[in-house]
């Protein structure tokens, strides 16, 4: 009997050690393939989204920065150095973000670790870059509503252009941190990231931390700017007469088409990059399904389409910046048609020259036999 006890016993041992070790088994990753959940209809389905929106985004950024670098008037105000470095980087979101994810969940390109961690850099790079944008230009509207008699003492457009540097040089070392070493010591194993191959737990978690912050910093500025809309509108709503009435009317539409804007921008902002750093959040925590890594990827083109929104939002919503795109093609429009005028002339007086010459040559050489036959019996004749 006792015999019996000890073999079921062991037996059941052996069960749960055998469950155990299928459990740790599946938990690992020897290969890329786990990353690559993507099924061929999702597949197509974002390789569409980033086909349309990728283009779109680069567009529609390099147009900005073009406007931008074309007048000297936009590039002498702090506002437009920080939509220009915001530009700049969504740009670089476009081309980093669609061909790295492409490769990657599309064409299941390994390309090793290096390169890998290399084209996430990127990736990171421009993402980051494009947050801190928008910290600066939240920090430069909150100091216009704020500070707005001492703003052009306050932010100069050297000390813009400080903060850019400085935003860019932080960006770049805290993006290629995995390539210089800040990677899995596991390879693929925990405390791998299930999101992101050869990428450390930790370095994950302090990378959405910050984005969290500067969300978080984001939001409280265009909050403030929010609370004194609705201020200045409670304070103008009273029963006001003559000039001062129509300036409080005008001012107090103006703030609430402000509000409109920045309520806008939350609104994008919540939903374009909540959902990532969320999932960013989780896998940190546990381990994260098929299905889970499935609905990342999804997510994760939100964040290009926020790219694509942004130069709407706080660029050609700009009434200086889109008279300087109306000065810039009517320009280009003028410079074509000076062009074609020029070719046009140039084609006309060749044509012109050629019928003179033409001409000539008729009046000197007989059109016809006939007519060299007529001309030699004449001279004969006369002789």
């Amino acid at each position: 009997m006792a015999s019996e006890l000890e073999q079921e016993a062991t037996t059941v041992l052996y069960l749960n050690e055998s469950t155990n070790i299928s459990t740790t088994v599946a938990s690992l990753c020897n290969s890329l393939k786990c990353y690559m959940v993507l099924s061929t209809p999702e597949k197509k389905a974002i390789g569409s989204i980033c086909f349309l929106a990728g283009p779109v985004t680069f567009l529609e950024n390099i147009l900005v920065l073009v406007v931008i670098a074309s007048s000297a008037t936009l590039r002498g105000r702090p506002s437009y150095l920080f939509i220009s470095s915001l530009a700049l980087a969504d740009a670089f979101a476009s081309c980093f973000f669609t061909v790295s994810f492409l490769n990657f969940h599309l064409y299941s390109k390994d390309d090793g670790a290096d390169n890998y961690l290399f084209k996430l850099g990127g990736v990171t790079m421009a993402f980051t870059g494009s947050v801190g944008s928008l910290l600066l230009t939240a920090l430069d509207r909150y100091l216009c509503i704020y500070q707005a008699s001492n703003y052009k003492v306050l932010l100069t457009c050297t000390r813009a252009k400080l903060a850019i540097v400085l935003l860019w040089c932080v960006t770049i070392i805290i993006s290629f941190l995995p390539l210089m070493g800040w990677r899995c010591t596991t390879w693929l194993d925990p405390p791998c990231s299930r999101l992101f191959p050869y990428v450390d737990h930790h370095y994950l978690a302090c990378w959405t931390g910050l984005q969290l912050v500067v969300l978080f910093l984001i939001t409280v500025a265009y909050a403030l700017i929010l609370l004194k809309a609705n201020r200045h509108e409670a304070a103008m709503s009273g029963p006001k007469c003559g000039r001062s009435s129509i300036k409080g009317q005008a001012r107090m539409r103006m703030d609430i088409q402000l509000a409109r804007t920045f309520s806008l921008i939350l609104l994008i902002l919540a939903v374009c990059w909540l959902p990532v750093l969320s999932f960013m959040m989780v896998d940190v925590m546990v381990t994260l399904t098929d299905k889970q890594q499935r609905m990342f990827a999804f997510c994760s083109t939100l964040c290009l389409v926020n790219s694509c929104v942004n130069p709407l939002l706080y660029a050609l919503r700009c009434r200086d910046l889109r008279r300087e795109l109306l000065a810039l093609f009517k320009c280009c429009m003028a410079c074509r048609e000076h062009t074609l005028g020029n070719t046009y002339s140039i084609r006309n007086e060749k044509r012109l020259g050629k019928k003179s010459k033409d001409q000539a040559v008729s009046d000197s050489n007989p059109d016809t036999v006939s007519e060299s036959v007529d001309h030699q019996q004449n001279s004969i004749q006369i002789s």
